[in-house]
């Protein structure tokens, strides 16, 4: 089975698995680069980058094609994510993509909203 088909067409429902898979793992993944992190222009927001970030390995794997062929798929912690990440991005003007699918489907989402929702998913697990 594709694990890429876990996603669903929903970008709501991906949104909200990511949260679930970050806490039970403690961690999330990004693509990385010697040059850096991938980044891409917001759809949304005119002049704003975007970094994308999923909840599964397998899920990033469909996105080392193109401009990221070089990079490689890189655990962050769950708690450098939220003590470092979330609040540097917010403080760099950056938006975070939530489990965007193999398309690049998905939405951008402001890193404090983001840090307000783990707040939420681990007040409650």
């Amino acid at each position: 089975m594709d694990k890429t088909s876990l996603l669903t067409d929903s970008h709501l429902d991906n949104y909200r698995q990511f949260f679930v898979d970050a806490v039970n793992t403690g961690c999330v993944w990004g693509l990385q680069s010697e040059e850096g992190w991938a980044q891409c222009d917001s759809e949304k927001y005119k002049d704003t980058l975007v970094i994308p970030f999923w909840s599964q390995p397998d899920y990033v794997e469909p996105h080392r094609q193109d401009e990221w062929s070089g990079y490689d798929i890189v655990a962050i912690s769950l708690e450098e994510f939220l003590d470092d990440w979330l609040t540097g991005m917010h403080e760099d003007v950056l938006l975070a993509g939530i489990n965007w699918d193999s398309d690049l489907n998905g939405d951008d989402y402001e890193p404090l909203d983001i840090l307000y929702e783990f707040e939420q998913a681990l007040g409650n697990s």
